[in-house]
């Protein structure tokens, strides 16, 4: 797999791929990509090495008088940073194999290489070969298929023996959808005109009715006002 950087990649297969996780062998050339060259960096590990550091002690004026300290101090570094990986010569390129330490190699270019112009093949002359390919003998393609005979029997005997069924049918749609629950009352009388207009004569003779009742009392209480009743 050849890929031209982590953007690539990851364009192809989603940031969280497994792509770089499951290369067994990584190659790796001078990068164009900030992000892709930290990478490498990070990859390939860091060293440890020695700096030296030296200190006079004395006169500014008369430092020879002094004197000369030397310390040494382990600190770690990048075998590669990401600037020295992206300016790695166009010669060289870096291998890294799982378990093993990475390894800054020089490309093999085969048509520098005289062991390798050797092996290569004249192109073939196209001017004699025919354009369109002639199609290859084979032994399976004018086999008819088992499996659709026998669907296809199948089908012939359903239509026979159900010729009612044969054509195109119509299922019965469902049922729609019952209330379960008891319909609402329906109120009295529901149809009768109500009595709101009062009843002028009714309410005349009520009127006469009581009048009487209080005139007959009058009589009751006063028998001997020649009032008959």
């Amino acid at each position: 797999m050849i890929a031209q950087s982590l953007n690539q990649i990851e364009r192809a297969y989603g940031p969280n791929n497994a792509i770089l996780d499951n290369c067994h062998v990584r190659v790796s050339f001078a990068t164009n990509d900030e992000r892709t060259a930290k990478r490498v960096s990070d990859a390939l590990g860091t060293a440890t090495e020695l700096r030296d550091s030296t200190n006079y002690a004395g006169h500014r004026l008369a430092p020879w008088l002094g004197h000369l300290m030397v310390s040494r101090q382990e600190t770690a570094r990048p075998l590669l940073t990401p600037g020295e990986i992206m300016q790695l010569p166009p010669t060289d390129e870096i291998v890294m194999v799982a378990g093993t330490p990475p390894i800054r190699a020089t490309k093999a270019r085969y048509f520098e290489d005289a062991r390798f112009q050797e092996r290569i093949l004249t192109p073939p002359d196209l001017s004699t070969a025919s354009l369109a390919p002639s199609p290859s003998s084979d032994d399976w393609s004018s086999r008819i298929v088992a499996a659709d005979i026998l669907s296809a029997t199948n089908a012939g005997d359903e239509v026979e023996g159900d010729p009612a069924n044969a054509g195109i049918r119509r299922e019965p749609e469902l049922p729609s959808q019952e209330e379960i629950g008891a319909p609402p009352p329906s109120p009295e009388q529901e149809f009768e005109f109500l009595n709101d207009e009062p009843d002028v004569d009714a309410a005349k003779a009520r009127t006469i009715r009581q009048r009487m009742r209080m005139v007959a009392r009058q009589v009751a209480l006063n028998p001997d006002d020649g009032i008959d009743l």
